[in-house]
């Protein structure tokens, strides 16, 4: 296809638009029956481009209606992304008069709207990969998908290689027989490794059975490093410093988004923009724990242009089209080059245009981070792992619902199953241990009737039990486990959102919190609801959540080490961050690219030990845990350790000595091993596993399940399987994902193997420059009073060690200090220091419409 066709071509014309290429690549795939990736940059039509083939044939096809009238599937990781991309698909539909009907169908749609789309579906559908799932649950979906012609996958670098990819992945298995003419597209503006994702999309597992179309080009993005005015911060990762400098982008621009790493950050960051917010410019907040309606009120409100800025976390990263943003200024380091042009990408949102990005570095180490990412960007280097296998949790709640569906032989589901590219390596032990642990629990487990699900017919067939089976299934269907949530809820009010359970634990009457955009006093727990009224005195406190930090990238983390060892690099850097390196290798040495530098040095009675290993806070948490038993067999006396996305410190009461074998790669071993049987992560991670497979419930008929009960529950099964079955498929599936991810064991490998042979020691006789900011910045952030003054204290007596004193660093106990006090909650920025605080009401949306505001 050489144009559009009409009207098509028209309608382009009347627009001053011409087909892109790759749009037109799209549809000559199509003609041909051909499934494709297409990897474009952001701003050039992918998903007019995903869509247009579709558009085509049903322009020319009469309306059809009852079962069997879906012709285009497509699937978002999000549902603001479907709604969005469905008001979009409207303008070409209303405008050439097409005789199609466009719906969404996820978690929000109104239960008469999905009985009504599975008698009479439209000819679009817009959906996420749980419903999905929940359709080719139900009895009717082989007629329900029956003259299916096209799947499109939005986003597909977000879902693969994710739980959520395993189960779409799993999903596009059962539509390749339900549905085998139909072709599928995948789209994405950021992807590492298209191999693997041109393998996830096809329905032979086979990445040759899909055309890639990537497209060369598009204006590059115009990136710079925003410092604060005056001192460069030591320490801190929340970029509270900047936010003189960050309002008055805010002010100069029509619509900003501010991305922060965690929804802890969003609510100091959007405080601190208030505090300066004079003009009262519209702004927002915008994260994954405020409520439904508050999250569409701001998405609503910035497709309408009635913003001047949200702040956000990763909970916009994603493909919304909102043309007006001009700007995106990203708070803190951005942890990954992927990440970092996906969030830029939602500025210009035009291929042929630069989106314009501002990274605002916290601290020194961030500094250098975003001057790494920035060079891979110039390059044009992405980073990013390649997909994993999929998950045994995952297969089992897919093996129930497809016998929810209909029956099958295990042989025909094997053969399914692994077609779908995550499991293609799947063993038939695996599958066949799976399919047991679903119909009756397994060996451990078989004599409660509760586990028992499945059974088996003389011909061989497997069938689901009862319909209250498929009922339970249906309510507890998903991938994504949240940490145990309460509500919080204005006294006589509405529900803001929610925070994790353990946060409300550590609060007390009268305690106040920032959340929702404003501060908060807790005034009593009820059931599963926090209840609050507005203000509060003293010190507000920030709800953080379990896995929030964004870990920081292998390849990313690599550039980092390069800079720091290499002088020559550091023109890239200004000039208090060179001085700051200029002085560690005068008083100690450089990160090794290669090895490993670790220091250790007395201070205030105890002895420190600092790694610089670059392998993301999370592998250097597990490392501290694995070190610090090592140490303590030593008989160093390990008083505590800390990680930072950069290094790794320990403190005790002896001087660590034989530091190479602290750090040796059977570390990976026993010592694992034996943690990991010890700490509570098994458990935890159990519990996740066990709610995904299906043993454990979040929902049931008539009330919701308490998060302590689902704990004890799991706790309770968990030891009965160690102790009788320990081998059980479930207690794997922990095993193999508590190895390989949350414990980072991979990254912790890399680090251990750098360190073989190459450890330099570095013994000093007071703390270094690089070890100032571990020494103030991680654990410390709910200080307040007279620990305030000592942590202060503390962090002047460091500066003067470090620095003796220097001219050139006359500056930085004001740096320091101001970090400290950031960290101890007094969130006041330079422009009203010494002013008095006049109150403002505090809304998710300042000084929005009224209908706009969360109260």
């Amino acid at each position: 296809m050489r144009t559009l066709p009409e009207p098509f071509a028209g309608w382009f014309a009347a627009r001053g638009w011409v087909p892109r290429p790759h749009q037109l690549a799209l549809c000559r795939a199509a003609g041909r029956g051909e499934s494709a990736l297409l990897i474009a940059p952001t701003g050039g039509g992918k998903t007019l481009a995903g869509f247009l083939p579709s558009l085509i044939a049903l322009a020319d096809r009469p309306r059809r209606t009852g079962p069997g009238a879906l012709h285009t599937l497509y699937v978002s990781p999000l549902k603001a992304l479907a709604v969005d991309i469905a008001r979009n698909l409207l303008a070409p539909v209303e405008a050439l008069d097409l005789p199609i009907r466009i719906e969404t169908r996820t978690g929000d749609t109104p239960q008469n709207r999905r009985t009504r789309q599975k008698a009479d579906p439209p000819e679009i559908l817009l959906t996420t990969p749980e419903s999905l799932l929940l359709l080719l649950s139900q009895p009717e979906a082989g007629a329900f998908f029956a003259g299916l012609g096209a799947v499109v996958v939005d986003e597909i670098h977000a879902l693969a290689g994710s739980k959520r990819g395993d189960q779409l992945a799993l999903a596009l298995a059962r539509l390749a027989s339900l549905a085998p003419a139909a072709r599928r597209v995948g789209l994405s503006a950021t992807v590492a490794h298209p191999e693997p994702l041109r393998a996830f999309l096809s329905p032979s597992g086979r990445p040759e059975a899909v055309r890639l179309i990537q497209v060369r080009g598009g204006a590059p993005p115009a990136l710079s490093i925003m410092l604060p005015e005056g001192h460069l911060p030591w320490g801190g990762h929340m970029g509270l410093a900047s936010a003189p400098e960050i309002y008055r982008r805010i002010e100069a621009a029509r619509v900003t988004i501010v991305f922060v790493n965690t929804r802890a950050q969003s609510e100091l960051v959007f405080q601190a923009l208030w505090r300066l917010n004079d003009a009262v410019l519209p702004i927002a907040l915008h994260h994954g724990s405020l409520t439904v309606e508050q999250r569409r009120k701001v998405e609503a409100a910035m497709a309408a242009g009635k913003l001047r800025a949200v702040v956000a976390t990763a909970s916009l990263d994603l493909g919304i089209d909102w043309g007006d943003v001009d700007q995106v200024i990203q708070v803190g380091a951005p942890k990954g080059v992927a990440r970092l042009l996906q969030r830029v990408g939602r500025a210009n949102h035009r291929m042929d245009e630069p989106s314009r990005a501002l990274l605002v570095p916290a601290n020194r180490f961030e500094v250098v981070e975003c001057t790494a990412a920035l060079e891979a960007v110039r390059h044009e280097e992405l980073d990013g792992d390649p997909p994993r296998p999929g998950g045994l949790d995952v297969l089992a709640q897919h093996v129930l619902a497809m016998a929810c569906h209909a029956p099958f032989r295990p042989d025909d589901l094997y053969a399914e199953v692994t077609l779908a590219a995550p499991y293609a390596a799947l063993s038939r032990r695996d599958f066949d241990d799976v399919l047991r642990f679903v119909a009756d629990g397994g060996y451990a487990l078989r004599a409660y009737d509760r586990f028992r699900k499945l059974f088996q017919d003389a011909e061989g067939f497997v069938h689901v039990r009862d319909q209250h089976v498929a009922r339970q299934l249906r309510m507890n269907l998903g991938t994504i486990v949240e940490s145990p949530m309460l509500k919080v809820r204005l006294r006589g009010g509405p529900v803001l959102g929610e925070v994790e359970e353990w946060f409300v634990s550590t609060l007390l009457p009268g305690d106040s919190f920032m959340f929702a955009g404003q501060t908060l006093r807790f005034e009593a727990l009820d059931a599963m609801t926090a209840i609050v009224s507005r203000g509060g005195e003293g010190d507000p406190r920030v709800p953080t959540y379990a896995g929030a930090r964004l870990p920081l990238s292998t390849w990313l983390a690599a550039r980092v080490r390069e800079i720091l060892h290499e002088p020559r690099k550091w023109r890239l850097l200004p000039a208090p961050v060179q001085d700051w390196l200029r002085l560690q290798r005068r008083r100690s040495a450089l990160p090794e690219k290669d090895g490993l530098l670790v220091e250790t040095f007395p201070r205030g009675g105890r002895w420190f030990m600092v790694a610089y290993c670059f392998e993301g806070r999370l592998a250097h948490q597990t490392l501290g845990m694995l070190v610090t038993r090592r140490m303590e067999r030593a008989g160093h006396a390990p008083l505590g350790y800390l990680a930072t996305d950069y290094v790794l410190a320990t403190w005790s009461a002896f001087e660590p000595t034989g530091i190479e074998a602290l750090f040796e790669e059977d570390l990976l071993g026993e010592d694992l091993e034996e943690w990991m049987a010890e700490s509570s992560m098994l458990r935890r991670t159990f519990r996740n596993i066990a709610t995904i497979a299906g043993l454990i419930e979040k929902h049931h008929p008539g009330h919701e399940k308490r998060p302590r009960q689902m704990t004890m529950n799991a706790d309770l099964i968990y030891d009965v399987l160690r102790k009788h079955e320990p081998d059980h498929i479930l207690l794997r599936a922990t095993r193999q994902e508590a190895a390989g991810g949350l414990t980072d064991v991979a990254r912790i490998g890399l680090v251990l193997a750098r360190a073989r042979g190459r450890i330099r020691h570095m013994r000093l006789d007071r703390v270094s420059p690089l070890a100032v900011p571990a020494l103030i910045e991680e654990g410390r952030e709910w200080v307040a009073g007279g620990a305030e003054d000592a942590l202060l204290a503390e962090a002047a007596s460091l500066v003067e060690e470090v620095t003796g004193g220097e001219e050139i660093f006359a500056e930085t106990l004001a740096e320091v200090t101001e970090g400290v006090r950031v960290r101890a909650g007094v969130v006041d920025t330079p422009r009203h220091r010494g002013k008095e605080q006049r109150p403002r009401r505090a809304r998710f949306i300042r000084s929005a419409p009224k209908s706009l505001n969360g109260a």
